[in-house]
Parts: structure tokens; sequence; C-alpha cells
């Protein structure tokens, strides 16, 4: 049987924003008073301003760098980083971030702030999740993140987006499994999944263990 080898997405994948994009647009006056919802619904509502795209890709910009560092790792996703490394499965993030965000003053690395997360999220810890450094991919480009996806001969890849899976230019080789919670679009280009624990069951197959994983209270 093929070694698995097991590529993920970063942002919304592993990394959960529903709490930091409420956050910075309340920042900026975007949101109504009493406004209840997660990365999803602000989106929705910021991209109906007047010059709302813009104000989405500056929000963007806030959450994925100076915000980032109060993005939580997403349910389950910790049991199933713990179960592949018990199963000697090789990991490794290939994530679509640019150096900068759009729009942001500041000029926040992106990619400096997601290795901060991830090193205080326990990802590279010998008793974390044991992730090597070199096995972490940031693309400049949506192409550019399918071309290392393919050069990287993955057996499956983890992601949120649909539309990701859905390029023309996908690899046909690994197996296509999308983080879905809201539901997503039916599709023969991937299989939905409405939580990691659902993914870490089609992986690896049922199991019973509880397995934990301490990560810094202010990660």
């Amino acid at each position: 049987m093929r070694p698995l080898r097991i590529g993920i997405d970063l942002d919304n994948t592993l990394a959960g924003y529903d709490e930091v994009f409420p956050e910075a647009a309340r920042e900026r006056g975007l949101l109504p008073e009493g406004f209840r919802g997660g990365k999803a619904e602000v989106r929705d509502l910021v991209r109906g301003l007047a010059d709302g795209e813009r104000q989405w890709q500056a929000l963007q910009g806030r959450a994925y760098g100076a915000l980032m560092n109060r993005a939580r790792l997403i349910e389950g996703a910790a049991e199933f980083l713990l179960r592949a490394r018990s199963k000697g499965a090789e990991l490794c993030i290939v994530s679509h971030k640019t150096e900068y965000g759009h729009f942001d003053p500041d000029r926040i690395n992106l990619r400096q702030a997601a290795w901060a997360w991830m090193m205080n999220n326990g990802f590279f810890a010998p008793d974390g999740f044991g992730l090597h450094m070199e096995e972490i991919y940031f693309e400049t480009t949506r192409a550019d993140k399918i071309a290392r996806i393919a050069a990287l001969d993955l057996t499956h890849f983890i992601d949120d987006l649909p539309d990701l899976f859905e390029d023309r230019t996908f690899p046909e080789g690994p197996e296509r499994l999308l983080l879905a919670p809201a539901g997503a679009p039916a599709s023969s280009r991937y299989r939905a999944y409405d939580g990691w624990p659902a993914i870490n069951e089609i992986v690896f197959g049922a199991s019973t263990a509880k397995r934990s994983l301490r990560v810094p209270a202010d990660s």
C-alpha cells in the first residue's frame, strides 16, 4: 500500500477566523450593532457595501496579519494531526498566501504571521504535531499552489475552497477532501465533509482513541 502523504491548506482549514473577522470589521465600523456571525457572514455583509470588495480585501490583510495570533485551531484538526503522526503519515501544508496583504498600511508580513501562529500552536514541537518546517509551502497565486500540490505527489489534499478542486489544472492524483461545515454543492471533483472528525474517519478509519494537545491559552 502506498504510504499516506497528505497535504493540507492553512487558512480556514486548520486556522479558524470566525472570531477574528468580526473583530477586524468592528474596528473599521463596518458591522451594525448587534451583529452576530463568523467569517462567512462578515464577508457577505462587507462585500455588499459601497467599495465592498476593497473593504473585504483590507479585512483579510488585517485578519491574516496583525490579528492572526487570535485565530483558533479548527475543532477536530488537532486530533487529525496527532493521528496522522501516530500512523506515520507524511504531512505538508500548502497555502495560497502572499507576503503582504492588500491595502494594509502596517505592511504586516502574512507569512511570518502564519509561521508564528503555527509555532505557538505546537505544529513543530516534538511533543506536538511534529511537522517539519521544510514541508510548509506558501505560494503567491492559486496557480502556484496547484503546481506545488502536483509536484508533491500527494495521496490526499484537504481544503475549504471548492473552486480549488474544480480548477481544471488541479492534479488527478490526490484524493480531494473538502472541509465544508456549511455544506457544499454536489460535485464529482471532490468529497465534502462537515468537519475534521469525518475527514479523520475517512482517511484513517473509525477510532475511539482520545488524544489531546495542550497549546498556549493565548495562541
